[in-house]
This record gives structure tokens, C-alpha cells and sequence, in this order.
């Protein structure tokens, strides 16, 4: 980075350029500038139109008169006649044309000049209407001219459809000046040059007409009806000038800064009212505004300035603020100037440590005034006023600004508080009103520190005491093998004489349990190395108990050790302790302590902590604010690290892989060293089969299936598939490995040869590395760019991402200097084809704006960013060991490794924990103080990736209503509607089943299926395409349930419709016709063989059973037919 001036320095090197001219409250109001009158300015309203609109000033004010001032040469006094002009106008209002006499008299050969000025809200001084005529023979004499003066149709006309925005003038001048011909009175010479030599000169005010009492012009056109019936109906709307104000609040959440080369950025739009964006233009020159911030500093610079608040211009120069911390603790503030070059001061006092203080820096033009403010009431506090000569240029919509770190200058170790900026306004301490909202949080970041300090103290004091103690017994001590033995197998010694105060002891309980426990002999000399080391191993030792098959039961008794190891440094404990705190696993749920653990992990850059507070910034959830920027600042920084992580071979690291515990295929290929798979895989690669050697190596390399990350054997099976098949990929891999020395030693000769064969067999890889070695050992960007293309060409990501570099450095060959554009478009086509850096370049693009091709857009920056930082090694060492817990059983470490994980954000571990919850709800009501099903199927449906299967669980889950959450109906049908979308066969027969309830599916709804309410405008036709769409995304060959539900809802038609036929009526009418016509009939035979048996009847004995048998069928069949005529099936609609 070259410096500039007196300042931090450019960020990239430029050329001088000459100052542009200032355009301001200094410039001179009664200057016009040169060239006569502006082409179009007078005679085509549009391009005055664009001139006025542009064109920034200051009102120029003047009085009406119609006196002469007379302006004579000292060698002319003793003439006897005097040059004088006026004017008269026939009409005081500003017309479209208006008539002006003008009488005039020169004593010598002159030159009469008229012009027309105007003032509005965008600049001062602007001639509109320019004219000038000679006199050579008429002298001595008074004369009179009629000028038709004729202003732009912008200034007299109201608005309509060919003047869509006329101007509000303020003041209209008309002025008028005679100058002698031989004193610079030619018509060549300028305006400006002209007016300083007048003899005689008079001015007057044109009345001015406000837009809307302005007449329409005749523009003897005529409009389409339709564009005129459009224009007419807002023809009539007076516009309003949007409610706005300069205050912009750039930070209201607590931002923890980590001290590296990330932070949050901030873009200033224009302001939409006219009168506040004049105002902020015409301070371009003058600035005039006001920082006010809180901040909460852990340490001083370590490097030579650290960024707080600064603004990096469009050409990525630091601009006008810059603020930044030194290494002793003072102010940095650095101005660019208006002649081009930078100035920067330092504060002659410094900043408080540990402790919240606001700072406010407030610019007045050339004077400064810094202020630190402490305490509750802000009353103590440093001033400092610092004043300068210079103009300072100031345009904050010209750039972006930076809070923290960026890939120019690390951030500040500390934390940010709100962040106000007053934008035209500079404002005393006593008037800004800044309040720290977050006030029980900031409280609490400051206890943990005071803490942490004193358990700093009582770690770096006890091992230093310790490690005295051991090596004056090792002086003493003889050495012998029973000693030897002693010290590698026996307990190590406890030293409990040491002199801290009964109180501190029994404040600080379990970390003095701790440091007895533990073995100090290994322990690093240096202080701050040593503590970092003691609470890791604080931290090992207490998640060693989670380990157990009751893992769970141990979190309470665990968490004042991961408190004492999170004070040492050890961040993962910061991370734990969120966690917990945030679900309530097995302790209180308490979102303040999860909040300042979050805070403080993110504040030591421990991953998972940055994860995690990303995530809930971007989603907006437990009580995070929806901020994108700063969403994008703690993604950005995992993002900028996962490529280094994947390159480093130490660690706890793991592949991050896609596997749902739902998916039993995919689990019975996760293996270990003795599974089944790998043992396989291993006998295929001894027998030479190059994919089973292929295979064996990534997963050895990375860490896949359930291997256990082992780069050096990894390496052994590259070089045994290189050197002895054919396998051009494994030839390539093996040649990397090399190049880079990673597991072996470096062998370039040998790794290009291996490379060159890669390539001859086809493999874009092996000929974008070809390109690589070029750039990296042999500086040939013509060769290398040569093959760069040629892989571009068959679709490899990492040579248009190469491509891009060559372009973004300026050395692409035969292409002279940085082409940002193409850079950005290569980059972008990388991004698509999954290359990290490729992906991290399009966020920052999106998230600065500061490129055409890429408009600014936080939200796309945050899921780029975010998309990269969820392949971090370190995050899949946390999943890897959920799944093994799963696979293996134990409950209890599955459970706490994949919350771990959800709450990172990343959506395959929300899943796979809500199906845990669903497989065991005893231990998730148990534990967990959140409604896990819920909770983390909610979280996994708003991510981008989310599958169609967690749509399906809340579509179920609002349709239900689970636990303490309530039926929502609508939602449902969107959750549902979503998993059909994607293509899922179960949320078309669930919105049908949903039809079938009686249920109604909105319009919306159904536009975003893509079913057109005019075609399907009934329930039975939106069924029947609900049916035969999920019909077609069903994955079965045979009958599946859309299948049969289709056929069930035609057959019903089928019915319904022949139920309601005629034909079936008609029949139906005759046959019930014959069936009354029988019965009557058959009643009739049976009613004349009764009376013929009646006799008979009369004689016999009454009381005899079997008498009168023919009475038995008869009722029988009255019996038998009631029955058929009752079951007859109704119609149906």
C-alpha cells in the first residue's frame, strides 16, 4: 500500500490528477462560466432540463433598481458624455419569451451585452439566456433595442408529458453591461473577462412563477388516447418531498471484532429529498457531519493502525473519515483533500481499555473536535479541538464504509456498540443522543472480562510457580529409572502451599480443582501461551465426560470448568456454553448468557461462535436483530479461513458431508479403518483398481465416511495409483501433493512430468495446473493465461477463477492495465462452479457494490459468504462426531454434537436433530428447553437449500398444531405447496387431501404452482391436477396412492354423472313403476285367496299353530322386500 500525502496511504497506486475546480459556498456567484450559452440550454428544454438538475449552487441574491451605475476610466473622466443602459420590461413575470427594451448610450465604440441568470435549489448563477451587439457609429447618442429574451420551456411551463420535471426558480436576474471596444469589448473575449471591463452596468429581478400556477405548453402535438388518458391521471398530483433526515443508525446490536481482516460495510445512498441532497452536495468541499460510537477495546493496535470506522472511495482510496487505533492507544483520523492529496492527525490523548467509553468526532469544514466520553452520565471525559486550512473533500455516496477490519487493514480487538452517523449535521457531544441500548449485556461483557482477569492472573501465577517448584526437585532429584518410571506413569505432584486469599480460593472453586488435576511439566514458558494451553486442557477434560453413555447428566456439574477455560482463551468453551445457555441443554435457558458466550466466541474467532452469530443476524431470530451486514461480517471472516483450513493438515477437521440420517443407503456406506467399506476398498486398491485407490485417498486425505483424517497414508495411495495405473485423475493428485509439499517432500521436476501426462490424457484439472505452474514458478502469463483458457474451455472453475486474478492484477497479456469488470465476471463463473475464492470475491463485489455488473445486495453477499463458511473443516469435525455417535447409539453425545451443529445454521444438521427428537422425544422433552421438533424443522425451512421433507414436517406440524403451538391452516398449505414446488409428490396429495377436507386454496397459492384459476376454476379440476401431478413425480412404478387417489376421484365423477344422467332417470322411473304396478298386483292375488280360505278358516279350531299357513310367506316377502327398497343408493353430487 503506497502512501498519499501525510495520510495512511493509498490503497492501491493512481495518478496524479489536477484538482477539479470548487463547486460550493466559495465559488463566486456573479462567474458564469465560459463558451457563451450552453448548447440546448435555450432552445431544447430537455438538455436544460439535464444541466439544472445536475448542477448544484447557492442562491444569488440581488435587489431590483433602476438606477445607472457608471463605471468610468480614470483617462476618460474629463469626457462630457457618460455611457449609461437600462431597461425596461414590458411584462415583470417570467414568460416563455419575454420583451425587454433596453436603452443604452456609449460614448466610444462598444459592445452591449445582455444576460439572463438563474438561481434554484441546485446551484447559483446559472445564464440561460446569453446576447451581445456592437455599436461603432451611433455614438453620443441614446438608443433603444427591443430583445425578445427567451427562457428554457422548464422554467415557464408546468409539467406534462414532453416536460416531465420543470425547475422551481427561485430568483431570476436580467443584467445588462456596456464595455468599450478597445478595452476588452471584443465579441471573442469571455463573459467573465467582459464584465470586469464594463463602463456602465444595471440589473433587475424577474418575478418568478411557482410550477403549479404555471400554464400547459402547446407543443402542437397530439398524444394516443391511451398515453394521454395516462398521463391526465397524475397529471393533477402535486409531488411531496419524502419524510427523511440525516441520521443514519450503522450499528444497533453489539458487534465483536476480532481484531482481523474482516468487518461490516455500510453503503450511503443519495438522499431523496431534493433540499437535503443540495445540501449534501454543496458540502463537498465543506463537510460538515458527525461520528458518535461506543466502544469496548480489549487491547491496543498490534499492528501499525487498526480500523474503526473509515471510507474507501470508488477507486478504493481511503476517503474522508478514517479513523483508526495506533499501537499506543491514540486516534488516527485521516481527511483527503480536494487538490487530491491526504492529511491525517493524531489525538494527543488516548483511549480507555476495558471499559465502554463513546467516542464522537465531529467535522465543521476545516475544524475537528474529538471527544471520549465515560461513565454513566458521560461526564468524564478528553476533549481535543484540531483545526486546519485545507479544504477537505467529502462525498459519502461516492464509496462504502467500513466498521473493523478489511482486506486493507485488521479491525480493533474489542467490541462496537450502536453507531450513529448525523450526515449534515456537526453536533456537540451534549446533543447527540446515542444511548448504549443493550445495556444489561454490555454489563455483562464487562464482568466476564473483569473476571477472566482475575482468573488470568491466578492460572499464569500457578503455573509459573509450579514449573519453578519442579525443575529445583529435578535439580535435587538423581536421576534414576525408578524416577523415570515415577514420572511417566505416576501421579503427578500437587503443589496446594500457595498463598491466595481464603475468599478468591472459594470464588474461583473449580478451577482451582483444575490445576491441581492437571500435569504443569508440559505447559508452555510463555505467559500467554501457557494460560491458552490450561484452559484447553480444562476444556478436553470436562467434554471428556460427555462422552459417557449419560453424557448429559454432566453438563451442569461441567459448566464452571468450561467457564475457567472460556477465561483463558479457549473459545470453544465460549462456544459450548452459548449453546447451552441458548437451548437450555440440561441448564436454565438464559438468552442473555448465551448471547454474551456467543459474543465472546466471536470475539476470539472461534469458528463455530462466528457460525452461530451470522446465522441468527441473518435470520433475525432469539432476539438477534435482522442486520445483513452484520450477518456478512461474521461470515465472511469463517469464509476468508475455510480455504486456509483445507490446505492446513492439523487440527480437528473433518470433510463437511450432506448425509441425512433419514437416508438408510447413505448410512451403510459410513465406515471406519475396520469397517466393512474401507477394508473392501483397501483389497480392491492392493489388487491396482484406480478408482478403489482413488476413493481410498479422499477419504484419507479429507476425512470422508467416517475415516479418520490421515494425510500421510492418503499420500502413500496417491503415489501407489500414480506411478503404477493410468488413472489420469490419481496421476493429477499425486502431482499436486507434490507441487505443494504437503505429507511429502516437494519434487517439482517430478510432479510437472506427472502433471504434463495428467493433461495429455484430457484432464482440464492437469491442464489448469499446467497454467498454475507457469504463473507460480516460471512468471510466464502468457503461457499460463494460454492454458487457463484452454481449461476454461472444458469447464474448469479453478482456470476461470485464474483468469480472473490475471485480469484483477493488471497482467492479463496484451491487455494494458486492471480490468475490474472482466475480473468480476470470471470470478462470478467460478463462483457457479463451486470455487471457494471464486465465491468469496462475488460476496464482496455484491456486499461493496462498488461494481456495475455486480448492484449492491447484502442478502445474496451473507448466502454466498455463508454457502463457503459452511464447508470449514472444523465444523465437519462437530457433525462427523453426531454421526458416529448416532451410528453408534449413544443417545446422549448424537444429541449434544448435532445441536452443536444446528445452531451454526447449517440446514442438514437441523434436520438430522429434529429426526433425532422425532426418534427419541423422552431425551428431548429431558434436556433440551426448546421445543426441538419444531424449533429445528422451523429453522431448516427458511434456508435456501431446505429439502422437501422438512416443508412436509411443518406443513403437518401447523396443520396438527404441536405442543403450545396453535393450528395455523394457511400456513400449512404453504409449507405444502413449497415441498410440491420441489418437486415432492406428498405435498400434491396433501394440498388435494386438504380440498377434500373442505378446505380452500388461495389464489396466490395457486399462482405459485403455475395452475391457472381461469382454466381450473372449481375444487374438482384443481383435484384432478393435483392428482395427476402427483401422479408424475411419483418416484413408484406401480400403484401409488396419487395413482389410486386419481382413479378413486374419477370414478366418483364417473358415478356422480351417471347418477345424474336422464337416461338413468327415465329407467330408474320405469322400473320403480313396475315394481308398484307388482306389489299392488300381488297384494290384490293374496287379499282373493284369503277370502277364499275364510270359511274354512271359520271352522276350524283357532288356537291351532298350524293354521292358516298361507299367512307366513306373505309376510315373509313383505319382510324381504322392505330391505332392497331402503338400501337403494341416493344420488350423489
Amino acid at each position: 500500500m503506497q502512501r498519499r500525502g501525510a495520510g495512511l496511504g493509498w490503497l492501491r497506486r493512481r495518478q496524479q490528477q489536477p484538482s477539479p475546480p470548487a463547486v460550493g459556498p466559495r465559488a463566486a456567484a456573479m462567474a458564469p462560466p465560459s463558451g457563451g450559452v450552453p448548447p440546448g440550454l435555450g432552445g431544447r428544454p430537455a438538455c436544460a432540463l439535464l444541466l439544472l438538475c445536475y448542477l448544484n449552487f447557492v442562491p444569488s441574491l440581488g435587489r431590483q433598481t433602476s438606477l445607472t451605475t457608471s463605471v468610468i476610466p480614470r483617462a476618460e473622466q474629463s469626457v462630457a458624455y457618460k455611457d449609461f443602459i437600462y431597461f425596461t420590461i414590458f411584462e415583470g413575470n417570467v414568460r416563455n419569451v419575454s420583451e425587454v427594451s433596453v436603452e443604452y448610450l456609449c460614448s466610444q465604440p462598444c459592445v452591449v451585452n445582455l444576460e439572463a441568470v438563474v438561481s434554484s435549489e441546485f446551484r447559483s448563477s446559472i445564464p440561460v439566456y446569453k446576447k451581445r451587439w456592437k455599436n461603432e457609429k451611433h455614438l453620443h447618442t441614446s438608443r433603444t433595442q427591443i430583445v425578445h429574451v427567451k427562457f428554457p420551456s422548464i422554467m415557464v411551463y408546468r409539467d406534462d408529458y414532453f416536460i416531465r420535471h420543470s425547475i422551481s426558480v427561485s430568483v431570476v436576474i436580467l443584467r445588462a453591461w456596456i464595455t468599450h471596444q478597445y478595452s476588452s469589448g471584443d465579441l471573442n473575449v469571455k463573459w467573465e473577462e467582459n464584465l470586469l471591463h464594463a463602463v456602465a452596468k444595471n440589473y433587475t429581478l424577474l418575478k418568478t412563477v411557482p410550477p403549479f400556477e404555471r400554464p400547459f405548453k402547446d407543443h402542437q402535438v397530439c398524444l394516443e388516447w391511451n398515453m394521454d388518458y395516462i398521463w391526465n391521471l397524475r397529471a393533477n398530483k402535486i409531488p411531496q418531498c419524502p419524510l427523511e433526515n440525516d441520521v443514519v443508525t450503522l450499528l444497533e446490536f453489539l458487534y465483536a471484532s476480532s481484531g482481523e481482516n474482516t468487518g461490516i460495510v455500510k453503503k450511503f445512498l443519495r438522499f431523496q429529498n431534493r433540499e437535503l441532497e443540495a445540501t449534501r452536495r454543496q458540502r463537498i468541499d465543506y463537510p460538515v457531519f458527525t461520528v458518535s460510537l461506543w466502544l469496548y477495546l480489549l487491547h491496543y493496535c498490534k499492528a501499525n493502525l487498526c480500523g474503526i470506522l473509515y471510507f474507501v472511495d470508488s477507486n478504493e482510496m481511503y476517503g474522508t473519515p478514517s479513523i483508526f487505533l495506533t499501537e499506543e492507544g491514540y486516534l488516527h483520523i485521516q481527511m483527503h483533500l480536494v487538490k487530491g492529496e491526504d492529511l491525517a492527525v493524531k489525538t494527543k490523548f488516548t483511549i480507555p481499555l476495558k471499559e465502554w467509553f463513546r467516542l464522537d468526532i465531529s467535522f465543521n469544514g476545516g475544524q475537528i473536535v474529538v471527544t471520549t466520553s465515560t461513565g454513566q452520565d458521560l461526564k468524564d471525559y478528553h476533549n481535543q479541538t484540531i483545526s486546519f486550512r485545507e479544504d477537505f473533500h467529502y462525498n459519502d455516496t461516492s464509496g462504502y464504509f467500513i466498521i473493523g477490519g478489511s482486506r486493507y487493514v485488521a479491525g480493533i480487538e474489542g467490541f462496537f456498540g450502536p453507531l450513529k452517523y448525523y450526515r449534515l449535521h456537526a453536533l456537540h457531544p451534549a446533543q447527540i443522543f446515542n444511548p448504549l441500548l443493550e445495556k444489561q449485556l454490555s454489563q455483562q461483557i464487562k464482568f466476564y472480562y473483569e473476571r477472566c482477569a482475575e482468573v488470568q492472573e491466578i492460572v499464569s501465577v500457578y503455573t509459573s510457580t509450579a514449573q519453578q517448584g519442579d525443575r529445583r526437585q529435578e535439580a535435587c532429584n538423581l536421576r534414576n529409572s525408578y524416577l523415570d518410571l515415577k514420572l511417566r506413569y505416576g501421579r503427578p505432584s500437587m503443589c496446594r502451599a500457595f498463598p491466595w486469599e481464603k475468599e478468591l480460593r472459594a470464588k474461583h472453586r473449580s478451577l482451582f480443582q483444575a490445576l491441581l488435576e492437571l500435569s504443569l511439566v508440559t505447559v508452555p514458558r510463555n505467559q500467554n501461551e501457557s494460560v491458552l494451553d490450561i484452559g484447553g486442557r480444562i476444556f478436553e477434560k470436562a467434554v471428556k465426560r460427555l462422552s459417557s453413555v449419560d453424557g448429559l447428566h454432566q453438563i451442569s456439574s461441567i459448566v464452571p470448568f468450561l467457564m475457567d477455560a472460556s477465561c483463558c482463551g479457549y473459545h470453544k468453551a465460549s462456544y459450548y456454553l452459548a449453546v447451552f445457555y441458548e437451548t437450555g441443554l440440561t441448564v436454565p435457558r438464559d438468552q442473555l448468557q448465551g448471547m454474551l458466550y456467543s459474543l465472546v466466541g466471536g470475539q476470539g474467532s472461534e469458528r463455530l461462535s462466528s457460525m452461530n452469530l451470522g446465522y441468527k443476524h441473518y435470520q433475525g431470530i432469539d432476539n438477534y436483530p435482522l442486520d445483513w451486514e452484520l450477518s456478512y461480517a461474521y461470515y465472511s471472516n469463517i469464509a476468508t479461513k475455510t480455504p486456509l483450513d483445507q490446505h492446513t493438515l492439523q487440527g480437528d477437521q473433518a470433510y463437511v458431508e450432506t448425509i441425512r440420517l433419514k437416508d438408510d443407503e447413505i448410512l451403510k456406506v459410513q465406515t471406519k479403518e475396520d469397517g466393512d467399506v474401507f477394508m473392501w476398498l483397501k483389497h480392491e486398491a492392493t489388487r491396482g483398481n484406480a478408482a478403489a485407490q482413488q476413493r481410498l485417498a479422499q477419504m484419507l486425505f479429507w476425512g470422508q465416511q467416517g475415516v479418520t483424517k490421515n494425510p500421510e497414508a492418503a499420500i502413500e495411495w496417491y503415489a501407489k495409483g500414480a506411478l503404477e495405473t493410468e488413472d489420469p485423475a490419481l496421476i493429477y493428485d499425486y502431482a499436486i501433493v507434490l507441487f505443494k509439499g504437503q505429507g511429502v517432500k516437494k519434487n517439482r521436476r517430478l510432479a510437472l512430468e506427472l502433471m504434463k501426462k495428467a493433461a495429455s490424457k484430457g484432464l482440464h484439472q492437469a491442464v489448469n495446473g499446467l497454467g498454475w505452474y507457469y504463473h507460480k514458478f516460471k512468471k510466464n502469463y502468457a503461457k499460463a493465461a494460454k492454458y487457463w483458457l484452454k481449461a476454461e474451455e472444458m469447464g474448469n472453475p479453478d482456470a476461470s477463477y485464474n483468469l480472473g486474478v490475471l485480469y484483477l492484477d493488471g497482467i492479463f497479456p496484451g491487455v494494458p492495465g486492471r480490468n475490474q469488470t472482466l475480473a468480476g465476471e470470471y470470478f462470478h463463473k467460478a463462483a457457479q462452479g463451486g470455487h471457494i475464492e471464486g465465491t468469496l470475491w462475488c460476496s464482496l463485489y455484491y456486499i461493496t457494490g462498488n461494481l456495475e455488473t455486480f448492484p449492491r445486495d447484502p442478502e445474496k453477499a451473507v448466502v454466498w459468504a455463508k454457502h463457503i463458511a459452511e464447508k470449514n473443516g472444523y465444523l465437519g469435525h462437530v457433525i462427523r462426531k453426531g454421526l458416529n455417535a448416532y451410528l453408534e447409539g449413544s443417545w446422549h453425545e448424537a444429541l449434544l454434537y448435532y445441536v452443536l451443529a444446528a445452531e451454526t445454521g447449517i440446514e442438514v444438521s437441523q434436520t438430522n436433530l429434529a429426526h433425532i427428537c422425532e426418534e427419541r422425544p423422552d431425551l428431548a422433552k429431558r434436556y433440551l428447553g426448546v421445543n426441538c421438533v419444531w424449533r429445528y424443522y422451523n429453522f431448516s425451512v427458511f434456508q435456501i437449500d431446505a429439502p422437501s421433507f422438512a416443508y412436509l414436517k411443518m406443513g403437518d406440524l401447523y396443520y396438527y398444531g404441536h405442543q403450545n403451538q396453535s393450528q395455523d391452516l394457511e400456513l400449512s398449505v404453504q409449507m405444502y405447496a413449497q415441498a410440491a414446488l420441489d418437486g415432492d409428490s406428498q405435498g400434491f396429495f396433501n394440498l388435494a387431501l386438504l380440498i377434500e377436507e373442505g378446505a380452500i386454496i388461495p389464489h396466490h397459492i395457486l399462482d405459485f404452482l403455475e395452475i391457472d384459476p381461469t382454466i381450473h376454476s372449481n375444487n374438482i379440476s384443481i383435484l384432478r391436477e393435483l392428482y395427476e401431478r402427483c401422479w408424475s413425480h411419483s418416484n413408484e412404478e406401480s400403484f401409488s396412492p396419487c395413482s389410486l387417489a386419481w382413479l378413486y376421484l374419477n370414478l366418483r365423477l364417473i358415478w356422480g354423472a351417471v347418477l345424474h344422467s336422464a337416461l338413468i332417470y327415465f329407467l330408474g322411473t320405469f322400473l320403480l313403476s313396475i315394481l308398484i304396478a307388482w306389489t299392488v298386483q300381488y297384494f290384490q292375488s293374496v287379499s282373493a285367496s284369503s277370502s277364499h280360505l275364510m270359511p274354512a278358516r271359520v271352522s276350524a279350531n283357532p288356537t291351532d299353530p298350524t293354521a292358516s299357513p298361507a299367512v307366513t310367506p306373505t309376510a315373509d316377502a313383505s319382510a324381504q322386500d322392505q330391505p332392497t327398497i331402503t338400501n337403494n343408493p341416493e344420488p350423489r353430487g
